[in-house]
């Protein structure tokens, strides 16, 4: 069996006038991530991992900012379109461990949901992927509510 490991990571400032969207749920918030697409930390790491992982660079290479096409574009389809390429070279999720950081809101509640929503992106049982928060304790931009980011880090195999 082969194995390849990949790491991610994603951040965005937190502006007014958005929605917030981590792991592809919506979540209550005065406040929401800006991108050019939804501007979902989560599922950017965990698809930043997965491109590391086969080697094709990051998701600005796939989906550049400067392209319309990809305007508040669904980050859900993104890494469904990652997944793709990593599928189509015979590669399978052995585990994936993505961690968001962020002051506020609370994310317990919602972390079972973002696990079952990006499991399902990339074919995956929820057992094989873990979705944690982390509270910066208000140190730096992150701990002043300025912005969210996440990291992740995914074991791929293969017979």
């Amino acid at each position: 069996m082969r194995h390849v490991v990949g790491q991610g990571f994603d951040f965005h400032r937190l502006v007014a006038g958005r929605k917030l969207v981590l792991g592809g749920v919506e979540i209550v918030h005065d406040k929401g991530l800006k991108g050019h697409s939804d501007a979902d930390v989560a599922a950017h790491a965990l698809a930043n991992a997965i491109l590391g992982a086969i080697g094709e660079g990051d998701l600005g290479r796939h989906f550049p900012d400067s392209d319309p096409a990809y305007s508040g574009a669904d980050s859900l389809i993104l890494l469904g379109r990652v997944w793709v390429l990593a599928r189509d070279r015979g590669w399978r999720l052995g585990n994936a461990d993505v961690t968001i950081f962020a002051q506020r809101p609370k994310l317990s509640p919602y972390l079972n949901a973002m696990c079952e929503k990006m499991a399902a992106v990339i074919s995956a049982p929820t057992d094989r992927l873990n979705v944690k928060a982390s509270n910066p304790e208000g140190l730096g931009a992150l701990g002043r509510g300025e912005g969210m980011a996440a990291s992740a880090i995914v074991l791929l195999e293969a017979d």
